[in-house]
């Protein structure tokens, strides 16, 4: 009778595991199935990924080109206006700060509005950017939208400024 007092493995389906370095009783003796001269016989003898024998390698045989602008993008934490619908009171001012509180969003760095769901409230929302849909019907509904300037849109407008009055100090010299 089978019980699981003696259930068993299929014979042959489980294997003893190699023990190397264990010496000459145990059938891997010695130099342990790693042979006896050449670069792997010894610990610390393997080459890195990718090595091809002294041959350049494919990596830097292969032709780069391109450039790739991730280091430099924007990465927006979005809020559909379905989450303001059920978390917020007619006439509330809504702002980063109160959707961090509200956990809409996990941090408050640049927050961006999207128009899904619909808004019945009249809501004063302030986010660093909207889309179309959610801006009309924010303002439709009765509320009011606030653009907030991220850190290095700040600093691009500050750029630009001092370039529009070096450029009128050229054509006021002329």
């Amino acid at each position: 009778m089978v019980g699981m007092n003696n259930l068993k493995p299929k014979y042959g389906s489980v294997h003893k595991r190699k023990r190397l370095g264990t010496g000459q009783g145990s059938g891997h003796g010695q130099t342990s199935t790693r042979g006896q001269k050449g670069q792997n016989s010894t610990s610390g003898g393997t080459k890195r990924n990718g090595f091809e024998g002294g041959q350049t390698p494919l990596l830097r045989r292969i032709p780069k080109s391109g450039f790739s602008n991730t280091q430099f993008r924007q990465n927006y934490e979005w809020v559909n206006l379905s989450s303001l619908e059920k978390n917020f009171a007619a006439g509330a001012s809504v702002t980063p700060a109160d959707m961090l509180k509200r956990r809409l969003i996990k941090h408050d760095t640049l927050v961006k509005v999207l128009g899904n769901g619909e808004v019945t409230k009249a809501l004063n929302v302030t986010a660093h950017s909207f889309s179309k849909g959610a801006a009309e019907k924010i303002t439709k509904a009765g509320g009011k939208t606030t653009l907030l300037v991220g850190a290095k849109a700040a600093k691009q407008a500050l750029v630009d400024a001092e370039n529009a009055a070096k450029k009128k100090a050229k054509t006021d010299k002329k």
